[in-house]
């Protein structure tokens, strides 16, 4: 076990759920916390600042995506990565969740094994970006990204970003006009260790337009997309 073990939030309104994937996680020694409602997720994470936190999508007054967008909209969760624990599978719902600002997605119903290997992917993904090897602060076109504060600047207006759109902004933009293969994107950004939904990418470059502008990034049917300056 580690001295300083990783903080996991765990948010469900059923309690054998939570009970039954808090054994397992702590069984693995990691620090786990749990919530019944959204509000008290929101709570325990500003007090716990957790690493790593799986919402169940579907819960009674605040439901896993609201409670997933208002955590995106407080910085101090910048840093955290969000994966919603679901039974469902429609491309709207998670459409929504991405939007909302989460990193993936847990099916149910969960094996133990499987649960663990997804949540040491994603720790080791959370803890290492694969961003291009730039310098911590560069300009691409209009747009100024500083690595370490995750900060984007558009035309002198600083713009808050999630932290995988900002991981998919740099890596374009650390390399304008070249086409990078959706392959590669999934690798740079999410890591090939980890399956997302195929419309995982194009979500993601929709909600990026929306706040810099339609042309910075240009589809390439058929393979991936680049940044134009």
């Amino acid at each position: 076990m580690e001295i300083n073990p990783v903080t996991i939030l765990l948010v469900d309104d059923e309690k054998d759920i939570l009970e039954f994937l808090g054994y397992n996680l702590k069984r693995e020694g990691y620090n786990v916390i749990t919530a019944g409602t959204g509000k008290k997720a929101i709570q325990l994470a500003l007090e716990h600042k957790p690493r790593l936190i799986i919402l169940d999508v579907m819960m009674p007054e605040m439901d896993g995506i609201e409670t997933c967008r208002e955590l995106r909209s407080n910085p101090i969760h910048d840093q955290s990565v969000i994966v919603f624990l679901t039974a469902r599978d429609e491309d709207y719902s998670q459409i929504a969740g991405f939007e909302a600002g989460a990193d993936d997605y847990i099916a149910k119903p969960v094996r133990p094994r499987v649960l663990i290997s997804r949540v040491k992917a994603l720790l080791k993904r959370g803890n290492v970006a694969a961003l291009p090897e730039v310098s911590a602060v560069f300009t691409a076109g209009n747009l100024t990204i500083d690595r370490e504060r995750y900060k984007v600047t558009v035309d002198g207006r600083d713009i808050i970003l999630p932290r995988k759109e900002f991981e998919l902004l740099a890596t374009l933009a650390s390399k304008p006009n070249k086409v990078f293969s959706r392959d590669e994107i999934f690798e740079k950004v999410w890591g090939n260790d980890v399956v997302v939904g195929d419309r995982t990418i194009d979500v993601h470059v929709r909600k990026l337009r929306e706040k810099i502008g339609d042309t910075a990034i240009r589809t390439v049917k058929g393979v991936g997309y680049t940044f134009e300056a």
